[in-house]
């Protein structure tokens, strides 16, 4: 029996599932004197330091609650005896505020949820503004530790070119998307009769009987077969159809580098979506219209094919609704397609930092240690235990949500326990922490994961570190290359700039610098590569 659809709110879990890690520090422990001005720290177990000492960190604000009044905060302080004093900025005036402290040189203790660039790792780091953090994960970070023993990659992806780590991840090496995937209206697919596409050709049939048969049954040509905001949203899942891992520059499978904007693949990925401009199968909306208008004209149900986290949050509908299935992306004239570009399993290399000011750094370490493990991951993920959730069997980790006090919104709730919320924080994505929170949905999307992306996913590029002079180049050749292929990349689509123009714009970007793109990338891979087979 098929499911109607109603309006419904519907909260965020805020994680993909992962394979277990590392388990949080026991209590008990040696302790052994830390920096000649710093605390005693114990090595393991807390309370982390005998006698109370304070940590300055400056971080990002989601302004959903002040930070020292969430109830993470307090129970940190009570296990580590670690008091810490925020001072946070607006996420959007934030990177701005970041540049200003470092050049001030009146740095905090802590950088944290700091979103520290590559660029800024390399460049603070060797100015000496970062302490280098290897030998400190090494005696004082036994779940940090663990995770990059197991995954070599990831410990490559935060050493910077001269050998040092002076930042931390957000781990998450199972994580599939790096944005929404595309999900097609069930409705409508059943309503017309058609199993999902496999090929280009297909799927432009299907958007064109989407167009003209009223699968809404409205009596009304008010369908819309494709929406987008500003492509965005969409472009890299469908450079995929033509055989493309990323938007900028990718590998591929033999370690060639390629400059995406300038491949032929790309130039038949605008010719499709030109083709579908023109017979008004694209929403003519796409490059003005924001993502609360996109989801109106789903809740309206006039969304044949469209990209969000989950379906129900564009079309409406219960959490529970599972008819409107994932995308499967299609093949095209290019051999061996289609490809998907898996998410690389950091959410950012730069969540965490110790200054060279911190008198404490060992107790800094042992403190952010304890997110790295399933204790401090689920406490910083869900709050404390008895606020919103409760253990069904402690054992095995099931858990159970309690209900919100009042009746609220349950992510609204979170958000007055925690910082992670709305920011990318340091940690670890472990299966364990939602173990008996997840809802149906959740389970099936990770099904759809694997039936229909992991099989064609490879990282588009590792996390490389570039030396600061071509860190300096890329960042400006990139700068003014982006606003050229954005900008030629809507006039393509919407016909302003015919593509019989094609080889003038490929041209234009060699001369602004693609094939150099292309060049210190495929130094860095080729590095890369080498190092992976030390």
């Amino acid at each position: 029996m098929k499911m109607g659809r109603k309006k419904g709110a519907a909260a965020l879990s805020g994680l993909l599932l992962v394979s277990m890690l590392a388990s949080a520090c026991q209590s008990g422990g040696s302790t052994e004197p830390a920096a000649e001005t710093g605390a005693s720290v114990s090595k393991d177990g807390f309370p982390i330091v005998e006698k109370p000492i304070t940590l300055s960190v400056f971080a990002p604000s989601a302004d959903m609650a002040p930070w020292e009044t969430m109830p993470v905060i307090q129970e940190m302080e009570k296990l580590s005896n670690i008091k810490i004093e925020f001072q946070t900025a607006p996420i959007d005036s934030f990177p701005t505020k970041k540049n200003l402290v470092f050049a001030s040189g009146d740095l905090p203790d802590i950088l944290y949820a700091a979103d520290i660039t590559p660029a800024e790792q390399v460049s603070y780091g060797t100015q000496g503004q970062l302490l280098p953090l290897e030998d400190l994960i090494d005696n004082y970070a036994p779940n940090l530790k663990k995770i990059l023993d197991e995954n070599p990659n990831v410990r490559k992806s935060v050493t910077t070119t001269d050998g040092h780590i002076y930042a931390l991840p957000f781990i998450d090496t199972t994580a599939v998307w790096y944005r929404g995937p595309m999900w097609y209206n069930g409705e409508f697919l059943e309503k017309l009769g058609v199993e999902e596409p496999k090929t280009t050709d297909e799927l432009y049939a299907y958007l064109k009987k989407v167009k003209t048969e009223d699968p809404n049954g409205n009596g009304k040509a008010d369908e819309i077969p494709l929406t987008s905001v500003k492509l965005d949203d969409l472009r890299m899942y469908f450079l995929g159809f033509w055989g493309m891992y990323n938007e900028v520059y990718y590998a591929d499978k033999e370690g060639k580098v390629h400059y995406t904007p300038q491949e032929e693949g790309y130039k038949s990925y605008l010719t499709f979506l030109n083709k579908l401009w023109n017979e008004d199968l694209l929403d003519h909306e796409t490059f003005s219209q924001t993502d609360e208008q996109k989801k109106a004209k789903g809740a309206k149900d006039q969304l044949a094919l469209f990209s969000d986290f989950y379906p129900y949050f564009t079309l409406g509908g219960t959490e529970e609704t599972m008819q409107d299935p994932m995308m499967t992306p299609v093949s095209s004239e290019i051999a061996d397609t289609p490809v998907y570009g898996k998410h690389p399993g950091m959410s950012s290399n730069g969540t965490f930092a110790i200054t060279a000011t911190n008198p404490n750094p060992e107790a800094s370490m042992r403190w952010i240690d304890y997110q790295y493990g399933y204790d401090g991951a689920t406490l910083w993920t869900q709050g404390p235990r008895g606020k919103m959730w409760d253990y069904v069997d402690e054992a095995t980790h099931e858990k159970k949500y309690l209900d919100v006090p009042g009746g609220g919104d349950r992510e609204e709730y979170r958000a007055t326990l925690t910082p992670n919320y709305g920011i990318v924080t340091p940690g670890v994505n472990i299966p364990d922490l939602t173990n008996g929170l997840r809802s149906e949905v959740e389970d099936w999307v990770v099904k759809q994961n694997e039936e229909k992306l992991v099989p064609i996913a490879k990282i588009p590029f590792p996390n490389v570190y570039l030396t600061n002079d071509a860190q300096t180049e890329v960042s400006a050749l990139l700068s003014d290359l982006n606003t050229y292929v954005e900008q030629m990349e809507a006039k393509f689509v919407t016909g302003q700039e015919p593509l019989s123009n094609w080889d003038s714009y490929v041209a234009q970007l060699k001369k602004m610098g693609s094939d150099r793109i292309v060049e210190i990338y495929q130094e860095a891979y080729d590095q890369w590569n080498s190092e992976n087979a030390q």
